[in-house]
């Protein structure tokens, strides 16, 4: 004869259903106090739009002709999920045409690192990419800064993976061929921003490295074109200069555009 459950098994299986509907009760709220936050965190972003296209239309000379301006600007974007240069097209093209003004900048950040090329190996100092494209746009309304610069290569990327900006120390070098720098081409050209130039004996000093690893190092930067070769020293120590990171690529670049 089969015995029935007790009265302490009935317990147990209200107590696991009630557990049960009170799970449910508070997932569902979960689910609508996120659905509440979602909401208002939407509408809170619209109106947050909205005043910044009543800003920019109360400062679009300012955005257009400061650099500075531009840069905060683009940071209040940046902090509510808006691009004003993801399309040269609708509202933010037609307000402040800084679409077309970024395109701009890049066709011409595109021809200077080109130009410069045979002289950089297609490594060029942010400073000195700067300093040449300011040099061209001396009539031009609006000024550049390093942070356009910056946002126009940016926009780049679409053409491959070319262009890049690479940080060494403090300093940045924008990359325009593909070549794949790694740590030890890295540790060289921070190495050499104090002179603009290495010799095999220095970096082997100041790095710790093995003569093999050093000569493996630079020989493969002088073959992709980023170094050049001085022997002319009475010393008889060979020289890796390297113009993305040294002064003479300020005449260079600009001779040669």
């Amino acid at each position: 004869m089969r015995r029935r459950p007790g009265i302490g098994g009935l317990q147990s299986a209200v107590a696991a259903r009630v557990l049960a509907s009170l799970f449910d009760q508070y997932r569902l709220l979960g689910e609508n106090v996120a659905k509440l936050r979602t909401d208002l965190m939407k509408e809170q972003l619209a109106t947050f739009r909205s005043q910044l296209e009543d800003f920019a239309r109360k400062h679009k000379n300012d955005i257009r002709k400061n650099p500075a301006f531009r840069s905060q600007f683009h940071e209040m974007c940046a902090k509510i999920g808006v691009d004003p240069l993801a399309s040269n097209k609708g509202f933010w093209a037609e307000l402040l045409g800084i679409g077309d003004f970024y395109y701009e900048l890049g066709v011409q950040i595109v021809d200077i690192c080109l130009a410069t090329r045979p002289h950089n190996g297609g490594l060029i100092s942010l400073e000195e990419l700067c300093k040449v494209l300011g040099s061209r746009r001396k009539g031009a309304r609006e000024a550049v800064s390093q942070d356009d610069c910056l946002r126009a290569i940016s926009k780049l990327k679409v053409l491959g993976n070319g262009f890049e900006v690479i940080s060494l120390g403090k300093k940045k070098l924008v990359r325009s061929v593909p070549t794949e720098l790694n740590k030890d081409h890295n540790e060289i050209l921070e190495l050499a921003q104090g002179q603009g130039f290495v010799t095999v004996d220095e970096v082997e000093r100041r790095l710790s490295w093995s003569s093999g690893r050093a000569t493996d190092a630079l020989e493969t930067l002088l073959e992709e074109g980023l170094a050049m070769i001085d022997d002319g020293h009475k010393d008889g120590r060979r020289r890796y200069w390297f113009p993305c990171v040294s002064s003479v690529s300020s005449y260079t670049a600009t001779d040669t555009i």
